[in-house]
């Protein structure tokens, strides 16, 4: 069947489109939210040197070892708030959020509501 797209090359073009106009800087670096059905991941990221400043994961012991799953609203929450203290740690207070394809929507909602509670501006 021509001109089928598959939800994953949806995703691709829209993180397409969302980053053709949000860019992170120096002194605005873009937090990057990306979901799986188990994980949540948030980075930020500054796209003028390509390094990447500050993660955070359900992967990582200080988050996912607390939370009875990791695929859920309320994992979310935490890692949207460690992310906010490790930008803070670094001394970053404002950042573009950067939605990766996905629909503002549950997790990804959850992660930027709970950064702007921990202290970020965006």
């Amino acid at each position: 069947m021509a001109g089928v797209i598959s939800r994953a090359e949806s995703r691709k073009r829209r993180q397409a489109r969302v980053r053709r106009k949000v860019i992170g800087t120096a002194d605005r670096p873009r937090l990057c939210v990306f979901r799986s059905s188990k994980h949540i991941y948030a980075q930020i990221i500054d796209d003028s040197q390509g390094v990447t400043v500050a993660a955070a994961s359900t992967r990582d012991k200080t988050v996912g070892d607390s939370l009875a799953y990791t695929g859920n609203v309320e994992a979310a929450k935490a890692v949207g708030e460690k992310i906010a203290q490790h930008a803070q740690e670094k001394g970053i207070k404002n950042v573009v959020f950067d939605r990766n394809g996905f629909v503002y929507h549950g997790r990804v909602k959850t992660v930027a509501d709970a950064a702007r509670e921990a202290g970020l501006d965006f």
